[in-house]
């Protein structure tokens, strides 16, 4: 009797030390950006968190309950830059007993968005803390729950005196930030190439006369699919063209693609799969789905598409027609499904696999400079020939009469 009830206080006190055990944080990334910058604490476990502002200076404290200092929390200081919009200094420390605070001395006025991820892929329980610029009226509460989502300012366009009309072309980068999308058998990440695509692309297309691209995201930071879709209205895009890099299971596959919505289901099983693996994004990348905003409901609304879509499939077919000079087609026509990011009611929208990052040979290709540049020059060229058969498929954009 002795001796089982010892085992029973051995038992509980073995329990009870593994239960006072502080949890560390087994990862932490910054991904800062002009539209807002994202902090992402990862752990083995779900991180119980409390956050709240305080000013007269500007900080955002977040107060992280049963975690510990570790070289993962340590390094998030260091990844820092002195240009980041919104964070100024990074401050880590012990609290309370099982308290450490995280104390964000910031720049300027934000509205924090703070939410948990739960594993997904390559990821384990994500904490994530996004700064969103304040906005006139904007109030935050020290409830973790309160959300927000990012404004979207429109930049003035250029001033164009030779010409009545300027055209807009939105250039979105695919994947970004925690999402790195597919990735190569010799270590490419896909939101590397797209971005350094659609760098190369504004180039391309601000260099003529009468176009100017605006880029969705300028650099290696994720944004929201939906948000990618209110960011081209509101810019009041003519175009809008998703830059992305295929993947598939056997390194075979290969050649070109380019997919328009289906408001009727997709014209293939393949174009099915990947339109599925593309709407993925938001749940690796990771959003607020307590987030309400109704600009973003009304945007994405199930509206009658027919239009835009057809003036979509034209544009993908001068597109394809041009890549084709460049590269291998994976499929001779344009084909459809239900992708999120292609679902502006009224800007005609494609989305462009360039290659297969799967395939060790397109791989090597997609990282050669002058590849990108005869593969943007396509790009750009069929933009061209579907303006000039369709001059009337695009709101005028005036500027200063010559």
């Amino acid at each position: 009797m002795l001796y089982a009830l010892l085992r029973i206080f051995l038992l509980c006190g073995l329990l009870a030390s593994g239960w006072a055990q502080a949890l560390q944080l087994s990862a932490t990334r910054l991904w800062p950006s002009s539209d807002y910058t994202r902090i992402t604490l990862e752990a083995p476990q779900p991180v119980a968190y409390k956050y709240f502002m305080l000013s007269n200076p500007q900080r955002l404290v977040v107060d992280l309950e049963g975690v510990e200092a570790g070289a993962a929390l340590d390094a998030l200081a260091g990844q820092l830059s002195p240009d980041d919009p919104y964070i100024g200094a990074i401050r880590v420390g012990l609290n309370r007993p099982g308290v450490m605070r995280l104390v964000l001395d910031l720049k300027t006025a934000v509205k924090p968005s703070v939410f948990q991820l739960q594993p997904l892929g390559q990821y384990a329980h994500r904490l994530v803390v996004d700064l969103y610029p304040a906005q006139a009226g904007d109030t935050v509460a020290s409830d973790p729950a309160a959300t927000s989502q990012p404004a979207v300012a429109t930049p003035a366009k250029p001033e164009v005196p030779q010409y009545t009309r300027l055209i807009t072309v939105a250039v979105d980068a695919g994947h970004g930030g925690e999402d790195p999308g597919a990735s190569g058998a010799n270590g490419s990440h896909e939101k590397d190439i797209t971005l350094a695509l659609a760098k190369k692309l504004k180039q391309k297309i601000d260099a003529q006369e009468n176009m100017h691209a605006v880029l969705i995201r300028d650099g290696d930071y994720f944004v929201p699919l939906g948000q990618r879709v209110v960011k081209a209205r509101a810019l009041k895009a003519d175009l809008f063209m998703s830059i992305h890099a295929d993947a598939f299971i056997k390194p075979h596959a290969r050649g070109s693609s380019v997919f328009a919505l289906s408001e009727n289901g997709a014209t293939s099983v393949a174009a099915r799969w990947l339109a599925k693996r593309e709407n993925d994004a938001d749940l690796i990348g990771g959003v607020n789905v307590d987030v309400k905003d109704p600009f973003l409901k009304r945007t994405l609304i199930d509206l009658s598409q027919t239009a835009t879509i057809n003036d979509s499939l034209k544009l993908g077919r001068a597109v394809l027609k041009e890549i084709g000079g460049v590269n291998t087609l994976h499929k001779g026509e344009v084909e459809q499904a239900g992708f999120a990011v292609l679902k502006a009611p009224d800007i005609p929208s494609i989305l462009i696999e360039t290659a297969f990052i799967s395939n060790p040979e397109e791989e090597k290709r997609l990282n050669d400079p002058g590849y990108q540049d005869k593969l943007v020059d396509a790009i750009v060229d069929g933009v061209k020939d579907y303006f000039a058969k369709h001059p009337l498929t695009a709101p005028s954009r005036l500027t200063r009469n010559p």
